[in-house]
C-alpha cells in the first residue's frame, strides 16, 4: 500500500474541510444538484472521449497509484546475477529450469529466446517491442485521468452558468441572490477539487509508476543481453548498476558487503 497517495488525498480533504470550518459552515458547501452535474458530466464526457473497454481498464490501473507491492531494481538485479552465474556454470539450456522460480512472466519470455538460441538482436527487437505496447498502455491510462482532470472544472463552470441562469430567473426577490450565488460557485469548487486533488494526481502517479516499470524491463532486458553475450556477472551486475540512483546503489553495495562478511 502506497501511504503517500492516500495521506495526500485525506489530508488535502482535511485542510480543505478545514478552511472551510474557519470561518463557514460545511453543510453549505453540500449541495447535490453541483454533485451530479460535475461527477455527471465528467464521467459521461469521458466516455464520449474514450471507448468503454480502455475507461474500465484505467478504472483497474488506479489501484496502481495506491499499491507499492513493485518489485525493486535491486531485487531484479541479483536474480539476473543469479541466472548469470547459473548459465556461467551450467551453460544457457540450464536458464530454462531456473526460470519456473521466477514470478516475472516478460523475465521468464526473455530467458525462453535465450534458452531457444534466439539471435541476440531478435531477442532485443522483440522484448523492446512489448515494452513499447506497455508504455502505451499505460500513457492511456494516464491519458484518461489528465482528461478526467480538465473535465471536471469545466463541467463546474457549466454548473455555476446553470446556477447563474437559475438566479437571474428570481431577481425579483433580492434575499435569494445570495444564496443562490453561492450554490452556483460550488459547482466550480468540486470541479476544481475533484480536478486538482484527485484525477490530475493519479495521472502524475501513475506517469511515475509507469516510468519505474519500465525502467525494470529495461534492466531485465539488457541483464538478458549480457547473459546471452556470456559475460562476466560482476560485469553484468556493474552494468546493471547504472541503472540505479546513486543512493540505491550504494545500499545495494552495502548489503553485498554485509552478505560478504557474514
Amino acid at each position: 500500500m502506497d501511504l503517500a497517495t492516500i495521506v495526500g488525498i485525506v489530508v488535502g480533504l482535511v485542510f480543505v474541510v478545514a478552511g472551510i470550518l474557519v470561518d463557514g459552515d460545511i453543510m453549505a458547501y453540500l449541495n447535490l444538484p453541483s454533485i451530479l452535474i460535475v461527477l455527471g458530466g465528467t464521467i459521461s464526457a469521458t466516455f464520449v472521449a474514450y471507448p468503454l473497454p480502455r475507461v474500465l481498464e484505467a478504472m483497474k490501473i488506479v489501484s496502481k497509484a495506491f499499491s507499492n507491492s513493485e518489485v525493486q531494481p535491486s531485487e531484479i538485479i541479483s536474480k539476473i546475477i543469479g541466472l548469470a552465474n547459473t548459465a556461467r556454470k551450467e551453460g544457457l539450456l540450464a536458464l530454462e529450469e531456473a526460470s519456473d522460480e521466477i514470478g516475472d512472466k516478460f523475465l521468464q519470455k526473455g530467458i525462453m529466446l535465450i534458452v531457444d538460441g534466439t539471435d541476440p538482436e531478435l531477442v532485443r527487437n522483440l522484448l523492446e517491442t512489448e515494452l513499447n505496447f506497455v508504455e502505451e498502455r499505460h500513457k492511456e491510462g494516464q491519458g484518461i485521468f489528465e482528461a478526467m482532470g480538465s473535465y471536471a472544472p469545466a463541467f463546474g463552470m457549466i454548473g455555476t452558468l446553470i446556477g447563474l441562469i437559475n438566479m437571474l430567473k428570481s431577481l425579483e426577490d433580492p434575499s435569494t441572490i445570495g444564496p443562490a450565488m453561492a450554490v452556483a460557485l460550488i459547482t466550480t469548487f468540486y470541479g476544481s477539487l475533484l480536478a486538482n486533488l484527485l484525477f490530475l494526481p493519479i495521472a502524475n502517479k501513475l506517469k511515475l509508476r509507469s516510468k519505474e516499470e519500465i525502467m525494470r524491463k529495461e534492466i531485465m532486458v539488457e541483464g538478458l543481453l549480457s547473459i546471452q553475450a556470456g559475460e562476466n556477472p560482476r560485469i553484468i551486475e556493474e552494468k546493471l548498476k547504472a541503472f540505479l540512483p546513486p543512493k540505491l546503489r550504494e545500499l545495494m553495495e552495502k548489503e553485498a558487503g554485509v552478505e560478504a562478511n557474514g
